[in-house]
């Protein structure tokens, strides 16, 4: 029988997590069945938007999917837009780091889209640094805001580092993921991520998390 208890430990306290195939194997169950439980736990992992980013804050976005360039282009075809923030933070060693992250999925590189971001996760009181993408212009108006140039990523080392690191995940454990499915490993990624430092716990709140979430039938994880 399924131990789902050891199930929900493996997941929140392995560092990159696992994928359904690799649970399937530990558990000795069908992959079908490993995914669902998984994509259950992923929905319990979404943010609680509660707990804003402050401080200095760098957002960015980027591409997951198909033939990796070395130019970023503004036209994604199908690959998928995610727009991501992250705390800029000194660690007790004096070393430049990162706090906490967020990322969500857009449609576009438009205002309207970006903006998401910015009242899901980010305090308005925020010092906030973003390239000179135009989707940030009038965004300028309503946040406190510098706009300055990516330099392929060389101002925003820390930024780029943690995307580099998302998709060095999604490829090392995950091998493919969709569009429609994205949101849900970035928020996976995101709740082991910003609880790094409190891995005693991790589980014990997913726990508390799962008590408090309605049922989720296979056809809402599925959305037929």
């Amino acid at each position: 029988m399924l131990n789902v208890f050891e199930f929900i430990y493996r997941i929140s306290v392995r560092k990159k997590g696992m994928s359904s195939c690799e649970l399937s194997k530990e558990f000795s169950c069908q992959q079908k069945t490993a995914w669902l439980l998984k994509a259950k736990l992923q929905q319990v992992m979404k943010s609680s938007e509660q707990y804003d980013l402050t401080g200095q804050v760098e957002v960015d976005e980027f591409l997951v999917g198909g033939v990796e360039t070395n130019s970023r282009g503004r036209s994604h075809g199908k690959k998928a837009l995610v727009v991501l923030a992250i705390e800029r933070v000194i660690d007790k060693k004096g070393n430049e780091t990162i706090g906490r992250a967020y990322a969500k999925t857009i449609d576009n590189s438009s205002t309207k889209s970006l903006e998401i971001i910015f009242e899901k996760h980010i305090s308005q009181k925020a010092a906030i640094t973003t390239d000179r993408l135009a989707g940030y212009l009038l965004l300028h108006k309503e946040w406190n805001m510098t706009r300055k140039l990516s330099e392929k990523g060389e101002n925003f080392k820390q930024l780029h580092t943690h995307i580099m690191n998302i998709k060095g995940w999604l490829r090392g454990i995950h091998h493919h993921c969709s569009k429609e499915r994205l949101q849900d490993y970035l928020n996976e990624y995101h709740f082991r991520f910003n609880r790094r430092n409190n891995l005693k716990t991790i589980c014990d709140k997913l726990i508390q998390r799962i008590m408090l979430q309605k049922p989720m039938p296979y056809a809402m994880i599925t959305k037929e």
